[in-house]
This record gives C-alpha cells, sequence and structure tokens, in this order.
C-alpha cells in the first residue's frame, strides 16, 4: 500500500526521491519503495526523513512505532496544563506567535483575544509575505452548532455569532494575501487549537463554561509522540470540511 502521507510531504517540500536518498545515503529505489510499496525504513532513516520533511515519524509512519512507547513520549509533549485559558501567560502567547515561521494554524469559534494583541494581524501579514502558511478557521455565525455552542456556554441566544462577526472585522485585511486562507466550519467544536510551527496551545471545550475559562494544553511536538498528531490531525479534518470564508 501507498505511503501518501509520505509521498504528500516530499511533494509539500519539493524534493524527490533522489534527494532523500542523497541526504540519508540510501539507494533511491529504497526510496521509490518506502513511497510506493508502504515499507517501513529503519529508525536511523525514519528519524533523518521525519526531521528533513519537519514532520513527525508518527504521522508519516503511524505503525512504525510501539504504541507503548509512543504513549511515554507522548507525556512529554505536554510542557504545561493550564486550570483555564485566560491562565496562559501572555508573554507565552507572544513567544509562540513571535517565533512561528513555517505555520500558523487556528481552529477557533471566534478568539476576540487573539486581535486584542495590537499588532497580530500585522504579524500574520507578515509572515504569510515571508512564506509561512496561515489557515484560520472560525465558527460559521450562520450555523446551527454556532447557536447551540452559544446557548450552551450561557451568553445567550446569537451572542457568540455576533462574537464572531466582530472578530472577523479584525481578519479582514487579510483577505487575499497570499498564504492566508481562512474557512468557515460547523462542526461541534470539541476543542480549539491553536498551532505556532511545532508547539501548539489546545484549549478543551468543557460543557456550559466559556472558553476562556476552560482548561488549555500547552503542547511541544515529538518526533514519536502522538498528541501533538492527534490534535494536527483534528484540525485537518475539520479544515477539509470547512468552506471558504466571505465577509
Amino acid at each position: 500500500m501507498r505511503n501518501e502521507r509520505l509521498r504528500d510531504a516530499l511533494l509539500r517540500n519539493g524534493f524527490t526521491p533522489t534527494d532523500v536518498a542523497l541526504a540519508i545515503r540510501v539507494d533511491a529505489k529504497t526510496v521509490e519503495r518506502w513511497i510506493t510499496k508502504g515499507r517501513t525504513p529503519y529508525p536511523k532513516h525514519r528519524h533523518a526523513l521525519a526531521a528533513m520533511l519537519r514532520e513527525s515519524e508518527s504521522y508519516l509512519w503511524p505503525d512504525a512505532v510501539a504504541p507503548e512507547h509512543a504513549a511515554q513520549v507522548s507525556e512529554s509533549e505536554v510542557i504545561r496544563i493550564y486550570p483555564h485559558r485566560n491562565s496562559v501567560p501572555v508573554e507565552v502567547w507572544d513567544r509562540l506567535i513571535d517565533a512561528a515561521a513555517k505555520r500558523v494554524d487556528v481552529l477557533v469559534h471566534a478568539a476576540l483575544f487573539l486581535v486584542e494583541r495590537p499588532a497580530f494581524i500585522k504579524e500574520l501579514r507578515r509572515k504569510a509575505e515571508a512564506g509561512s502558511g496561515i489557515r484560520l478557521c472560525f465558527g460559521d455565525p450562520a450555523s446551527r452548532e454556532v447557536a447551540r455552542r452559544s446557548e450552551e456556554e450561557g451568553l445567550g441566544k446569537g451572542t457568540l455569532a455576533a462574537r464572531i462577526r466582530n472578530a472577523l472585522a479584525f481578519y479582514r485585511p487579510l483577505q487575499g494575501v497570499a498564504g492566508v486562507e481562512m474557512r468557515f466550519h460547523r462542526s461541534t467544536l470539541y476543542n480549539s487549537i491553536f498551532r505556532f510551527d511545532n508547539e501548539m496551545i489546545v484549549n478543551t471545550h468543557v460543557y456550559g463554561i466559556q472558553g476562556a475559562h476552560a482548561p488549555a494544553l500547552h503542547l511541544r511536538r515529538l518526533s514519536i509522540g502522538s498528541l501533538f498528531e492527534t490534535y494536527s490531525e483534528c484540525f485537518d479534518a475539520v479544515w477539509t470540511s470547512a468552506r471558504s470564508a466571505t465577509f
């Protein structure tokens, strides 16, 4: 079975099997078999190729690492647990945003607190112009899911939709900027996800509690861990089902 994840990662990074073979000193036909036949490389080659592609081993070869080992490593992916999202220090957000050079992924309903950071939108534009990929996924303010969440959080009918529209006004300058994509989702959002390269803040959602007061996890990706990868795959799944945001 073809390894589509490996194939896609090579294409995204502009690498050919020959490039990989030269970089990690294996035969190009061996690399082809890793892709077309789904063969699993030796650990040293997995590590080198994952680093080269800036992906985790657990993403590229999900079955290569024993579940027990992956679980142990995943514990080390947790940098800190905060009792509430609004207790994540401002300097942590500043560092994550400032340091991101390749990817910024945001999955939220509104996240007005981000645009309260005065330079946030300008920083996203600057990063996109420097080659970073920016994906912003908001709750569809016209959806039943947003209306239901607004009531479940005790905000009242239409309040969350209004917050989303308010937030979108700040993001309007990013429309049409190369490298910035914005979409609306209609999913039942179990977690808000804020990814900055290989670090991430996951804001869990708790019934009846507003997001700012729900717990948050600060994660850092490790090559064979699976926790960071789980939330990355969650983002991708919602992103794939979302539609282009027009506002």
